[in-house]
């Protein structure tokens, strides 16, 4: 199936390719990179570089969802409309003056939504699959943008704690379609579906998703995979946070060969290397 989506000057056939997503965050308290990037000189001088390494899309994000467990201890709070946008506007607005590289605005809150397209972006990547802000389907219609719908169980605070499935790929697709249905009444004509590793998953259905990601093919949408840094890795290899590179490099891998379209990545160099590799092995012809 073919997937050519136009975002604003680009465009990309994602169904030729593994493409590969920076994460940007914008926040004090990321799992990954909290703190790392919170003045927007150096959240923009971050975006170029990922860029200058060979990300195709800038993902940018204001609020941490890093959950309430174990690994996070009592997670990330809420954070105002307001304070979202002062995170996140000023670097969405310098980086669209300073490439066309598709710039995605990581929120749940339609009115962030609202002001980020203005800014510049063109992607609204939504954890909750348009579920948590009813407007956000209307805004993203109205401001021309491609919509990332994932599947999350729960809210950020409460996804980790037990979080129990009946039947995890079916529920997982029927999230994602309800999504699909509210993007389509709306005339969203670019949806890209994402799973959610680590939203409301344990290790055992982080791993089966991965396992049979295919499974998602039949929604009809490109797929986005977020495996990079996540603590399912770090429970199989006793790594902490940011140290966890190979492992997601090799989750990354195993969810291309599997029908991932989009990586979305800490570690940009890395990761373009792998994706590149698993590209040719699967478009390699039969001898």
């Amino acid at each position: 199936m073919s997937f050519v989506f136009r975002f604003a000057k680009r465009t990309y056939d994602l169904s030729s390719r593994t493409h590969v997503m920076g994460i940007l965050n914008v926040t004090p308290d990321s799992f990954s990179d909290g703190g790392k990037y919170i003045e927007p000189d150096q959240a923009v001088a971050r975006g170029l570089h990922m860029i200058d390494e060979g990300a195709d899309f800038i993902d940018v994000g204001g609020e941490s969802t890093r959950p309430k467990s174990t690994a996070y201890g009592e997670g990330a709070e809420p954070v105002s409309v307001e304070q979202e946008l002062r995170r996140v506007l000023p670097v969405i607005e310098m980086l669209a003056t300073q490439t066309d590289i598709p710039i995605s605005i990581d929120t749940y809150k339609s009115e962030v939504a609202a002001k980020a397209i203005e800014a510049g972006a063109t992607i609204v990547n939504d954890i909750s699959g348009f579920q948590f802000d009813p407007q956000m389907p209307h805004v993203v219609a109205r401001g021309g943008a491609s919509a990332v719908l994932m599947h999350i169980k729960g809210t950020p605070k409460t996804m980790q704690q037990n979080p129990m499935y009946d039947d995890l790929l079916s529920e997982i697709s029927s999230y994602l379609e309800r999504g699909i249905t509210l993007a389509r009444q709306h005339n969203i004509g670019q949806i890209i579906i994402d799973p959610g590793i680590g939203f409301g998953k344990a290790l055992k259905h982080n791993l089966s998703i991965l396992k049979n990601l295919n499974y998602f093919s039949s929604l009809g949408c490109p797929i986005l995979v977020g495996v990079s840094q996540k603590s399912f890795i770090g429970t199989i290899l006793d790594q902490p946070a940011g140290k966890r590179t190979e492992g997601s490099l090799a989750a990354a891998v195993v969810s291309i060969l599997h029908g991932a379209h989009i990586v979305r990545v800490h570690d940009v160099r890395e990761t373009v290397s792998a994706v590149r590799i698993a590209d040719a092995i699967q478009s390699a012809g039969d001898m």
